[in-house]
């Protein structure tokens, strides 16, 4: 999978967050590190929600891409 995140230059180093998973955010002190840290955010995020959700009738779409005129 793949998700659009962000990045911030900060004083300490690179903030990262992911638009599409509110609250799924990470850092690192080079952007190098801030991405590998912001994906073992996302597995982890992923997890959660599959956890907290897995008493629920559920389903699954499929989805294109989207574009933006």
């Amino acid at each position: 999978m793949r998700y659009k995140v962000n990045l911030k230059r900060t004083d300490e180093g690179y903030a990262v967050w992911v638009p599409g998973l509110p609250g799924c955010w990470s850092q690192g002190r080079t952007e190098e590190e801030s991405l590998e840290n912001i994906s073992d955010a996302i597995q982890s995020y992923l997890k959660t929600v599959e956890e907290l959700n897995r008493d629920n009738d559920s389903r699954y779409i499929e989805i294109g891409e989207v574009s933006y005129a």
